[in-house]
């Protein structure tokens, strides 16, 4: 993106982190629930094979970003490789895929609240806290950055913590209301596949949720001063960091507490230690989940903002987006992205039991769309520009074979929408967006022709 304009106040640490923390969000902490209770124990096999998938994602990526150094998101390489009506329509799905992430954030806060006080309706601490986080973005980007490192700083130490308490837990045989703590439950509750393949299957949907998003650990590191370093580095840890937090984390607490006893609406990392009788721990680990939810919803607000930004002065939105406060901070683009989020609070208020599977849905489509073009970006530049392919230091590895099997996953992915009831709505609704999209595209191109004309 270009932001010349735009405050500098992020610094590496706060982009290291917060791409880190950005990884570990509510697809883990409460899709995990849903997850469970589909798949059962299996969904470990379920995070194994959708992390390697999306490992060799992000390793298409880091080679484009590497082929050319002035790339800075996904607009910027679709704009070379497919045209200008590729991009406004990647561009703004982008937008529109981390809005659907701060609507399932900000649903999640709700149902967190709920935890201490249950007569709260859900969609109240949803509004309270996107009005924060509102206020927060227009204060200084230093500010933004500082917050959103200890906030992530927090989540990571919290899960190293949990797993490490866990496996202390474990060990030691703790009982709770389910039984004692073991890793014999894992396989002695029905299996392995408790679920049979059914659930194993829709129970990819939330796991493919879970790691939206992780494409920022490529695109922020393409922001840093030695890209050639930083971006092999990140994008290479992140199998270590899918062993250790989302396999590592579930293995835990599916031993510590049956999977038979995780409830989907609610988050097994907080169920663990209410089941264990440690209230304190539980009100503890549900706090930091709080935090996490919010935090990762001012991350993806900052982002939308951001993006907004730079589709304007690409000519891809309003030129009123591209005003900027003394703070730096693009506020028109910041009050419609917010404004965006905002129809999540009603959503709360008409169907909160469903709004949660329902947005996440939505946001794994739309996802599947910015990652598949990312993969056919890859194909076209290594067919195109076998130079800068013959030079690259940072080849995907198993080309063309992974990104057919990526783009084949991703085609199961819709397979598996398509089953799941709560989930089939998703299919409906997001098409629409593409084509309302294409139709604003036309008129945009025509317009812009007219005053040429002129």
């Amino acid at each position: 993106m270009q932001q010349e304009n735009l405050s500098r106040g992020l610094k590496n640490r706060h982009v290291q982190l917060i791409a880190i923390g950005g990884a570990i969000g509510t697809g883990l902490f409460l899709g995990a629930g849903k997850s469970i209770h589909l798949a059962g124990p299996s969904i470990l096999f379920a995070y194994l094979i959708t992390g390697t998938i999306c490992f060799l994602i992000m390793r298409s990526l880091g080679e484009i970003l590497l082929s050319n150094l002035n790339y800075h998101s996904f607009v910027d390489f679709v704009q070379d490789y497919f045209g200008d009506t590729a991009a406004f329509i990647t561009g703004w799905t982008y937008w529109f895929s981390w809005v659907t992430i701060a609507m399932a954030d900000l649903t999640a806060v709700g149902i967190y609240i709920q935890y201490w006080f249950p007569s709260v309706p859900q969609w109240i601490p949803g509004l309270i806290a996107l009005v924060l986080l509102l206020l927060m973005n227009l204060a200084t980007v230093k500010l933004f950055g500082e917050l959103e490192f200890w906030f992530a700083l927090i989540k990571v130490i919290a899960i190293l913590l949990l797993i490490v308490v866990g496996i202390f837990m474990i060990l030691k045989g703790f009982s709770t209301d389910a039984g004692p703590s073991s890793f014999t439950n894992l396989w002695s509750h029905g299996g392995m596949f408790p679920n049979g393949m059914t659930g194993f299957f829709l129970s990819f949907q939330m796991v493919m949720f879970a790691f939206a998003g992780i494409e920022l650990v490529g695109l922020t590191a393409g922001e840093t001063e030695d890209p050639e370093k930083v971006i092999p580095r990140a994008i290479n840890n992140i199998p270590i960091r899918i062993i250790i937090f989302y396999i590592g984390a579930l293995l835990v607490i599916m031993s510590i507490y049956p999977w038979t006893a995780v409830k989907p609406t609610e988050s097994p990392f907080v169920q663990v230690f209410a089941a264990v009788g440690i209230v304190a721990a539980a009100g503890i680990v549900n706090f930091v989940v709080l935090t996490s939810a919010a935090s990762a919803c001012n991350s993806a607000i900052f982002s939308t903002s951001r993006m907004v930004y730079s589709l304007a002065k690409n000519q891809q939105a309003p030129k009123k987006f591209i005003k900027l406060t003394t703070h730096k901070v693009p506020s028109n683009a910041l009050f419609f992205s917010t404004g965006a989020v905002l129809v999540v609070v009603a959503l709360n208020y008409v169907m909160p039991e469903g709004v949660f599977t329902l947005i996440t849905s939505v946001s794994t489509f739309c996802f599947i769309f910015i990652w598949g073009i990312t993969v056919l970006a890859h194909l076209k530049y290594r067919k195109t520009r076998p130079d800068l392919a013959k030079t690259s230091k940072f080849k995907m590895p198993l080309f063309p074979f992974a990104n057919y099997l990526i783009l084949a996953f991703f085609g199961f992915i819709l397979v598996v929408l398509a089953l799941g009831e709560d989930t089939r709505i998703a299919l409906f609704v997001t098409p629409v967006w593409f084509i309302l999209l294409f139709v604003i595209n036309k008129i945009r191109v025509m317009r812009i022709k007219g005053a040429e004309q002129v």
